[in-house]
């Protein structure tokens, strides 16, 4: 009696021992499985293409895609739109042009933020990244980029110069038709469109001829020589001017007259300095004044510089007579 009992103590220990090993192994299960699984996402984290793939959401490129293509037709619209409003409201048309650069500043602006909320999953590991070698990477290749954009913003802000000033930057002479994130488009006066980074603009002089308003000082010189009627050419100079159709009256027309030297001929320049009414009528007014005042001159019969020949009097020397011999 005595030996069955030891026997039945003894499997029902084992029994125990066993049930107690498998449910340890039971517990152990989900540990093991979440040890495992956070290796292989450490594995994971430290491989940098698929963190970089990771980073992307693929389903919102195409919605990405969509986003440019809005902005771009919204944009081409504007610019159709303020030209068409240009045409009609000419007194308007710099303000126009004004506010079509701040709302091309807006768009670019809220392009680039839906583009990287919708392209990119913006967590901890992306910002780790991001400030770590790529950032430095990418700073040093878009260090020229960054440049622009923050040119383009103190150019806004600053205002050196608008859309639609009539501006004189290096060689080019032209009309600032946008102002960008990145450069300027001038449109020069042989209708050829040049671009510039804006952070050229801050190392080189700028000079502004209308800066914000329609009208523009024009300056044209007349050259005649030294003998001619002065006074007469100074007054069909200012009555010309005064009567042409492109002249902006309500600010004053002057001539300057100075003496000046062309090809080793002393000439006079009589400078014209007066306000045509707008800057887009600048070489017609500039034409329209020439062509009268010539052909006022020819009939008044002034004549441009020529060299003078002056007559130059021998000198009498009086020759001293020798003294008679006494």
């Amino acid at each position: 009696m005595m030996i069955q009992t030891s026997r039945l103590f003894n499997s029902c220990t084992a029994m125990l021992r066993r049930l107690t090993i498998w449910l340890f192994l039971i517990l152990c299960a989900p540990i093991n499985a979440f040890a495992n699984k956070s290796s292989e996402e450490a594995v994971t984290q430290n491989d940098p293409v698929s963190t970089m793939l990771e980073m992307f959401r693929w389903e919102g490129l195409v919605a990405s895609f969509f986003v440019i293509l809005a902005s771009w037709i919204i944009l081409r619209f504007a610019d159709s739109l303020v030209e068409k409003l240009g045409s009609i409201f000419a007194d308007k048309r710099l303000l126009i042009q004004k506010i079509s650069a701040f709302f091309h500043f807006a768009v670019y602006i809220a392009t680039i933020v839906s583009v990287v909320l919708l392209s990119f999953k913006v967590s901890k590991e992306i910002l780790v990244i991001l400030s770590g070698t790529g950032a430095v990477a990418l700073g040093f290749a878009l260090k020229d980029l960054t440049a622009s954009l923050m040119s383009g913003i103190m150019i806004m802000f600053d205002r050196p110069f608008q859309v639609g000033d009539r501006i004189n930057f290096g060689d080019q002479y032209g009309d600032v038709i946008a102002i960008g994130l990145r450069s300027v488009k001038l449109q020069t006066l042989d209708d050829s469109t040049v671009t510039i980074p804006n952070n050229m603009f801050l190392a080189q002089v700028t000079s502004c001829g209308n800066y914000g308003v329609v009208d523009m000082q024009v300056m044209v010189d007349f050259h005649i020589g030294i003998d001619q009627d002065v006074v007469k050419a100074r007054e069909i100079i200012q009555e010309v001017a005064a009567n042409t159709r492109f002249i902006y009256l309500p600010k004053p027309i002057k001539v300057i007259v100075s003496q000046v030297v062309i090809d080793s001929c002393v000439a006079l320049r009589l400078r014209l300095k007066a306000y045509v009414l707008d800057t887009k009528y600048e070489k017609d007014f500039e034409t329209d004044i020439t062509l009268h005042v010539m052909k006022l001159f020819a009939e008044s019969g002034i004549q441009p510089p020529a060299v003078l020949h002056r007559e130059i009097k021998k000198a009498v020397v009086v020759e001293e007579q020798p003294e008679s011999a006494a």
